[in-house]
Formats: C-alpha cells, sequence, structure tokens
C-alpha cells in the first residue's frame, strides 16, 4: 500500500523532536514515564470545553481509585481547532518516533484509515462476545475490532414550535421516525415558512460548516436518502458512485433549497436560537444550549418551545450516526493489561452516561442509566438512530473523502457560488476523490 497523503504532510513535522507521553521507553519499567503503571491518553478537544472536562472526571476519578496501585494515567487535550490534519500529523509523527500514547480518541469513520496505517492496536480477542454485545455500535476494520465507541449520535431538525404554530405548521408532528417526511413535503414547509413572514430563512441546512467535518457529518444522509452512495464495497472506487445519478439529486436537493431562498450561507450562528430561523439541523450536542443558554427564545428547560423532526426522505430514508470513540494504539508497550482496563472503564454505562451528560449525545454503552420517553427530543434522535442511521463510507481513503464532499458543498453554496451545475461539480470532485483513493491502493 502506498503511503497516506496524511502521512507525506508529516515529514516536516519530523525534525521538531516533537514527544508525547506514553508509548515509548521500557514498558516493564514502573518508574518510567512509560512504563507498565503510567499510562497516556490523547482527547480530541480542548479541556475547558464541556466535554473535555467530562472526560477530565473520569480521568481524574481512575487515578483516584488506583492510587494505592501507583496506577497514574496523563491525559493530553489536544483541540481539534484546525480540523482533522494537526492532530493526525502528531500522531504520524508519534507512530514514526515510537511515542504514541496508550488510548486515543477518534472519529469512527476514520477507523479503516488509522487500522490501514497502523496506529490502532486489534483488541478482538481483549473483550469477551457478552462485553461486546453491550454497544450499539463497534469500530471494526477487516473483521478486526479497533475501537469501542464513547456516544453515539444522531442528527434532525430542530424547530420553533412558535414560529410553526403561527405559521399552521402543527401538522409537522405527524412527521415521525417511522414516518418521515420527503423532499416535497421539507420543501412545503419551508415555502410556509418564508411566505408566513417573521423569519430570515427557513432553515439553516449549516452549509456554512464545510471547512470541518460537520458539514460531512449533517449532509451526507441526503445523498443516502436519494438512493445515492460514495463508495464502492472495497472502499476504494468513487467514480460512478459518488457521481451516480441518484448521489446527484442528493446534492441537487441541497442546491435547490438554497436557490429557492429557504436556506444560505448568510445565517447568523444564533439566528435559529434568537428566533429568526424556523429549523436547524443539528445532532444532540445542541440540546443543551436549548436547554439552558436561550432562555427568551425557549426558556430554562421548556421542552414544549421546541422539537426534533426527523431525516426526510426521497428513495429512502437515511440519518446521520457516528461519533467518537476509544481506541488502544499499537505501541511499544507490549501488555495492554492496564491499558485494556482503562478503556473498559472509559466506557462503562456510568462513564458513558457521565460523557453524554455532558455533550447531549446518546451513550454507546447500551447499559447506560438513561431512558428517553415518547415525546422527549432525545427519544426522536434514538429510535432515528436505530431505525435509520446509516453510517459514513468505510474507506481507507475517507479524509480524501470528507475534503471531496465538503468542496462541492461549497462550489454549490460558497460565497462566489459558482456557474457551474451541480452535475459538473460532482463529477469534478468524485474525480479528485477517485485520485486520491489511487495512491492509497
Amino acid at each position: 500500500m502506498k503511503k497516506s497523503l496524511i502521512t507525506l504532510l508529516t515529514i516536516p513535522l519530523l525534525l521538531s523532536g516533537c514527544s508525547l507521553f506514553g508509548g515509548g521507553g521500557d514498558e516493564n519499567d514502573p518508574n518510567s514515564e512509560t512504563g507498565s503503571k503510567k499510562l497516556s491518553i490523547r482527547f480530541h478537544v480542548d479541556e475547558s470545553s464541556a466535554e473535555g472536562q467530562g472526560y477530565k472526571k473520569l480521568i481524574d476519578q481512575f487515578n483516584t481509585e488506583h492510587a494505592a496501585e501507583e496506577i497514574m494515567v496523563t491525559p493530553d487535550f489536544r483541540a481539534r481547532s484546525d480540523g482533522d490534519i494537526a492532530f493526525e500529523n502528531d500522531l504520524a509523527t508519534d507512530m514514526t518516533e515510537g511515542t504514541l500514547p496508550d488510548i486515543i480518541t477518534f472519529d469512527a469513520p476514520k477507523c479503516s484509515s488509522y487500522a490501514e496505517t497502523g496506529y490502532l492496536y486489534d483488541i478482538s480477542e481483549l473483550l469477551s462476545s457478552e462485553e461486546k454485545a453491550k454497544y450499539l455500535s463497534l469500530n471494526t476494520y477487516k473483521g478486526k475490532l479497533y475501537g469501542i465507541p464513547i456516544q453515539e449520535s444522531s442528527a434532525g431538525f430542530y424547530y420553533n414550535k412558535t414560529i410553526f404554530h403561527n405559521a399552521g405548521l402543527d401538522y409537522v408532528s405527524n412527521y415521525t421516525v417511522q414516518n418521515p417526511w420527503t423532499f416535497d413535503e421539507f420543501k412545503t414547509v419551508c415555502e410556509t415558512l418564508k411566505n408566513a413572514g417573521g423569519v430570515t430563512r427557513a432553515v439553516d441546512m449549516r452549509l456554512d460548516t464545510d471547512k470541518s467535518e460537520t458539514a460531512t457529518y449533517l449532509l451526507y444522509p441526503f445523498i443516502y436518502a436519494a438512493g445515492g452512495s460514495f463508495v464502492d464495497e472495497t472502499g476504494l472506487q468513487a467514480m460512478g458512485y459518488f457521481n451516480s445519478n441518484a448521489s446527484k439529486d442528493g446534492f441537487r436537493f441541497i442546491r435547490e433549497l438554497q436557490d429557492a431562498g429557504y436556506t444560505g450561507r448568510d445565517i447568523g450562528a444564533t439566528d435559529f436560537f434568537t428566533g429568526k430561523v424556523g429549523m436547524y439541523l443539528s445532532s444532540g450536542w445542541t440540546i443543551p444550549d436549548l436547554d439552558n443558554k436561550f432562555p427568551t427564545t425557549f426558556g430554562n428547560h421548556d421542552r414544549s418551545k421546541w422539537g426534533i423532526l426527523p431525516y426526510p426522505k426521497s428513495v429512502k430514508a437515511a440519518s446521520a450516526t457516528g461519533s467518537w470513540s476509544f481506541a488502544i494504539t499499537a505501541n511499544k508497550r507490549k501488555d495492554k493489561t492496564l491499558v485494556v482496563e482503562l478503556l473498559k472503564f472509559l466506557t462503562n454505562p456510568t462513564s458513558s452516561k457521565l460523557i453524554t451528560d455532558h455533550t447531549g449525545m446518546i451513550p454507546a454503552n447500551k447499559e447506560a442509566p438513561v431512558e428517553y420517553k415518547a415525546g422527549d427530543p432525545e427519544k426522536v434522535l434514538y429510535d432515528q438512530l436505530q431505525t435509520t442511521g446509516k453510517e459514513r463510507p468505510v474507506t481507507i481513503g475517507y479524509s480524501e473523502f470528507t475534503e471531496s464532499f465538503r468542496q462541492v458543498i461549497s462550489e454549490m453554496s460558497g460565497p462566489t457560488k459558482t456557474k457551474d451545475d451541480v452535475n459538473s461539480i460532482v463529477d469534478n470532485k468524485a474525480r479528485v476523490f477517485q485520485d486520491g483513493l489511487d495512491l492509497l491502493k
């Protein structure tokens, strides 16, 4: 297999002598920073963030519980403020220098490329079948297990019930996970909101997030819902899939919403939250904000003011899924016993609940002490995850995929919106994606 483009980008960094706690050294020396009782873990968020604070609590708890055994975990918080590039450059550098941390957090669709590159350790035999069955999903590649999910996710359309009531749209409550609305019904609701007045846009489709994974995560289901796809079963063929007629229909639907004036890139970050926009496409991470930060519009924990609608469908129902996971790395530590113990602690029911209380996401551990009631927004997301959740494409070229996907969104909807039609944009980016895949074969 040829080197990943990401690996090639790390060459300048290899000269810097960058190193981290964990991974190298004598794994049998308990007094060294990388010894048998000194563990390290890298998180993808800032320590000061809500999610970061949740992780810190878990690490502090683990260290306290194991203080008598002199087991100590050192956390390393590295926020992905610039996307995946810096995070993955660090991984490549650490692997080359033999300084990989014991555990990393990683985004679920990166499992294939990380496993293929050699970052991750095969944990297939380290967990029993009973333990594996406790999770909503598992991170596998070529039949081997490489990661355990921290949390699971789903997304949908948050909507302002007051705005919808005033526009005569109370009937949208009939659109459920079991009976999702269609693309045409979605457009009808948007047109009604536009004509009713009182809002600057019908829906925030988050088109301005095309510089991060957010755009891919929130928008890829529309291509599946139109009957499209992105790669073949090998994950190495994009032409004829990414740019199939069905896939183009999905991209075209997104473009049509902007052309009709229902959405746009000029929507302010808080416009939905302050009552200027009727709907907002987002994941569970928005729930804590609605509950706590916008009392004027939505009250304090007043669930009567807002709801969540599922993704609309054309050919078939599809919704976003896949979130962050923990993985043991293939570092120099030969005895993984303590690392596995830490992994199991981080993903147990109580830990899963603690993290999702901070993020608003769905616990990945099925035994987590949560209960979603009928009518709860969380129940919509949970049911959608179970019923129509469709993961992002499984390919070792995931970085190449998401870059091409985001470029389609950017060129279809950017400030200097291209005059090219959707067909030519998608064809062009499919070729770029395929060229990237060919380098990885």
